[in-house]
């Protein structure tokens, strides 16, 4: 089964992917991480988006392949960059799961302002990605970041990929 985690920068889609990896086993993987692994911190040209894309999608390819539960957090924020994770899934015969994080705007703009270490996005990178989002147009899970514990965010997140 192949879980995406798409939103806005500080809606805590890595926190909540971390959590459910580590709680229910599945292979992880994210965009920011492999930004840094690839050398690429601080670089967002389109080339340099491309093959951080590439790369997720090289090793989430991998990891379903091996038959594994793979959750892959990134914004997603436009469509031409979750349709080959889409393709993938169904060249390989494996559900997909889709997950939109949210969070109020004031929480954002607070969890942006302090430094982190898995993301460089800050008030400005939001804006910029807000404006861009293209909505989700397949069925997803609408998770709410704000109130919940990474642990109960997992366990949310569980029901939902196994009872749909």
């Amino acid at each position: 089964m192949l879980i995406l985690i798409a939103g806005l920068p500080g809606t805590g889609k890595t926190t909540v992917a971390k959590a459910f990896a580590r709680k229910y086993g599945a292979a992880h993987f994210n965009s920011d991480s492999i930004r840094r692994e690839m050398g690429l911190w601080g670089s967002y040209r389109p080339e340099d988006k491309a093959r951080v894309y590439a790369e997720l999608l090289r090793r989430t390819h991998i990891a379903l392949a091996a038959d594994k539960t793979v959750v892959v957090d990134s914004t997603f924020f436009r469509a031409d960059l979750r349709r080959p994770f889409e393709e993938l899934a169904e060249n390989l015969n494996q559900k997909i799961r889709w997950v939109l994080a949210s969070a109020p705007a004031e929480v954002l703009l607070a969890r942006v302002a302090v430094p982190r270490a898995d993301s460089e996005a800050d008030g400005v990178v939001l804006e910029k990605i807000q404006a861009q989002f293209e909505p989700l147009k397949v069925p997803h899970l609408v998770l709410p970041t704000a109130d919940a514990t990474p642990e109960d965010l997992a366990d949310a997140l569980h029901e939902y990929v196994n009872h749909e």
